[in-house]
């Protein structure tokens, strides 16, 4: 079954460039392209495709605008293309957070060539974006149930996510307490993103939030962002637990990996561990996952219903991995609850 694409950009370049792609891919339809908001607004309504591929920089009404009017009236999954995307990642982050499911950055240099060369990726995107459930992002967050009541080094939350997990991972962090085990993060995201995530996740979040530091000691009430573009392993040293940033190969195709981070962690805390895989696409932090479990740590993966992508999370469960399935809104209470029985250590 085809997918129909909707391609609404000013540049009559980036339009033809897409729609080549798009043209010259089997699963792909495209229904039609627009130049500006007000054209892509009609055509929604006429041609209900089932995925837009979005500028940010429009004229008459920018796509942030346009976004937020969509995902109100008639919710569809939305791919941000923009340079904007890229140069500007707090304009990325609040595409997210409106409701665009991923984003994917124009060639910075020759255009042609540069979109040719991310045919690829542009394809994988589109299809990724087509599975999402934009309806099922909306949830009522409910406050951590077993609030942490002390505050312990020994003890470690791993959390991996990807395709709309940066306001998945909002969600869980916003209701963490603040004397919550220290907190590790891999989202797969481009280097130059990470830093306005952490920073915008640490004004919403009574936890400590940042992105990770090579040689940095995991501390109780901070939550730590792997940098994009490299991965974040966990290691002990001596008593305490320390991050590592490790410019390797990728790891379950990506960089960082949450493979990677959830190996690490099942090597280093084991049994001290309570870590959970939230949406995304494809498979990393599956077998990771398992590692955890494998090695005493509680794991847990997100429901389909609120998922995104009930990508990472199905091949979670699937191979064992995941010892339940959690709707976004009780992950918090579960992460809470868990590393409460976990003992009551209190070593700094």
């Amino acid at each position: 079954m085809s997918i129909n694409v909707l391609v609404v950009d000013d540049s009559a370049l980036i339009r033809r460039i897409l729609s080549e792609i798009i043209n010259q891919t089997p699963d792909l339809n495209l229904v039609g392209t627009a130049p500006d908001a007000y054209v892509a607004r009609d055509m929604v309504r006429a041609l209900s495709p089932d995925v837009i591929t979005l500028d940010v920089e429009m004229p008459k009404v920018d796509g942030l605008t346009f976004l937020d009017k969509l995902m109100k009236a008639k919710p569809t999954p939305v791919l941000m293309v923009s340079t904007l995307t890229e140069e500007g990642a707090e304009v990325t982050l609040k595409a997210l957070e409106l409701g665009a499911v991923d984003f994917i950055a124009k060639p910075k240099i020759g255009v042609v060539a540069g979109m040719e060369a991310y045919r690829e990726l542009i394809v994988s995107k589109i299809r990724a974006v087509a599975q999402a459930h934009v309806s099922a992002r909306a949830y009522i967050p409910t406050q951590a149930k077993a609030l942490v009541k002390f505050s312990t080094t020994e003890k470690l939350i791993g959390i991996g996510a990807s395709t709309g997990g940066t306001e998945a991972i909002h969600a869980v962090l916003s209701m963490m307490p603040a004397d919550s085990p220290a907190v590790v993060i891999t989202q797969h995201m481009p280097a130059g993103f990470t830093h306005s995530f952490a920073e915008r996740l640490n004004l919403n979040s009574a936890m400590a939030v940042s992105e990770a530091r090579h040689g940095e000691r995991l501390l109780p009430g901070h939550a730590y962002i792997a940098p994009g573009g490299i991965h974040m392993v966990v290691k002990r040293s001596g008593a305490n637990y320390q991050i590592e940033l490790e410019d390797s190969e990728r790891m379950s195709s990506h960089k960082p990996s949450v493979d990677k981070l959830f190996f690490s962690l099942a090597d280093a805390a084991g049994a001290n561990t309570a870590a959970v895989i939230l949406t995304g696409m494809g498979r990393d932090g599956a077998a990771g996952l398992r590692a955890i479990r494998e090695a005493g740590g509680r794991t847990a993966a997100q429901d389909e219903k609120s998922s995104l992508i009930y990508g990472m999370p199905k091949e979670a469960w699937l191979n064992k991995g995941a010892e339940l399935q959690l709707s976004l809104e009780n992950v918090p209470a579960w992460l809470a609850t868990t590393v409460s029985q976990m003992g009551r250590s209190v070593r700094i």
